[in-house]
């Protein structure tokens, strides 16, 4: 594993694990649901945000897949080229039964990460149904580029196909 991967991982867990334990606490319990999966083209920062979309799909033991469509929002700093970006995270809710598009909503968290050739990076995110569904603890990123990026970033999941 190269250095500058585990450099920013450690920056990105350190930047980003107070916030995932204060927006955790202040809602009711959450259970495991599944894992959100998403994938994107190139992206581009613009020095004080972008925007990337993505296509995504929830996983959850013994149902079908679900299928949603993301747009994410990044302000703060941003600024390189990535080549595809995937994203995964643990889905967290306050029961197990989800309904079809309960992931279906607004988001809002925090974002680091860098990328020099191959990167890493994370996030935690909280909205959905009644700002009851929590992305966390943190996100895995998995980019291809030369990036940087430390901010606030907002999330909005829509039903796909």
């Amino acid at each position: 594993m190269r250095l500058s991967t585990i450099l920013a991982a450690a920056l990105t867990t350190t930047l980003i694990s107070p916030f995932g334990a204060t927006a955790t606490q202040q809602r009711s319990p959450r259970v495991q649901v599944g894992l959100l999966e998403c994938r994107g083209g190139a992206s581009i920062g613009f020095i004080i945000g972008s925007t990337n979309n993505l296509a995504c799909v929830l996983r959850v033991a013994g149902r079908r897949d679900g299928r949603y469509v993301a747009t994410i929002n990044k302000v703060g700093l941003d600024f390189g080229i990535t080549e595809n970006t995937r994203l995964a995270w643990t889905v967290f809710a306050p029961t197990t039964r989800l309904g079809p598009h309960d992931l279906s909503g607004n988001y809002a968290g925090i974002d680091g990460s860098a990328v020099l050739g191959i990167g890493i990076g994370g996030n935690v995110l909280v909205g959905g149904s009644r700002n009851s569904i929590a992305l966390q603890p943190v996100s895995v990123e998995d980019s291809v580029g030369l990036s940087v990026t430390a901010g606030l970033e907002s999330l909005t999941l829509r039903p796909g196909r």
